[in-house]
């Protein structure tokens, strides 16, 4: 994506995940916005971009944060929440295994409370240690954590993938993270 479209993807991101007010705009209940009310209150506050724009962005980012609905008519986060809203997603068998990058910088305080979700709505994991290490890397030297997602499952820990493919739950405690060396 050019330069444009990768600054209007993360607008997007913030007005749909974080600050739907910063604009003067409303999510439903599910997280839904009006792709031309989203359009027409970003250009007013002066975050230029079209409907086009957006579809663009929707089909071809590789980490596909965004989706439409079945009408083409509205628009929302796939994930990472900070303002309540219900995905509808279904719970789900988590993988024997699934992944967490982060900086190195925060492994003491996960040796002490596991991951948790902060001001999001879940803690996010990926299927592979790659992306992972991506998701790391954006916070510093990064470091991939492995999570023992099949006996969380085990144990009661609700888990949820959202469209894009990202895996959802509420908290891993530090009992079921294995952690480098």
């Amino acid at each position: 994506m050019d330069k444009a479209l990768v600054s209007t993807s993360k607008f997007l991101s913030l007005v749909l995940r974080h600050q739907p007010e910063l604009i003067g705009l409303s999510l439903d209940p599910n997280g839904w916005a009006d792709l031309q009310e989203l359009v027409r209150l970003a250009n007013a506050s002066g975050h230029r971009m079209t409907a086009d724009d957006v579809l663009i962005i929707v089909r071809n980012s590789e980490k596909q944060r965004f989706t439409l609905d079945s009408s083409g008519q509205k628009i929302r986060a796939n994930q990472g929440h900070s303002v309540a809203v219900d995905l509808e997603l279904t719970p789900l068998r988590p993988p024997a295994v699934l992944y967490h990058g982060t900086a190195t910088r925060f492994l003491p305080s996960i040796h002490q409370s596991g991951l948790i979700r902060g001001a999001r709505l879940h803690v996010h994991l990926s299927q592979d240690a790659n992306t992972a290490n991506v998701v790391g890397a954006r916070h510093g030297q990064p470091v991939v954590l492995t999570i023992f997602a099949e006996d969380m499952g085990r144990n009661g820990h609700i888990f949820y993938q959202s469209r894009n493919g990202v895996w959802l739950t509420d908290h891993v405690p530090a009992s079921y993270i294995e952690f480098p060396p």
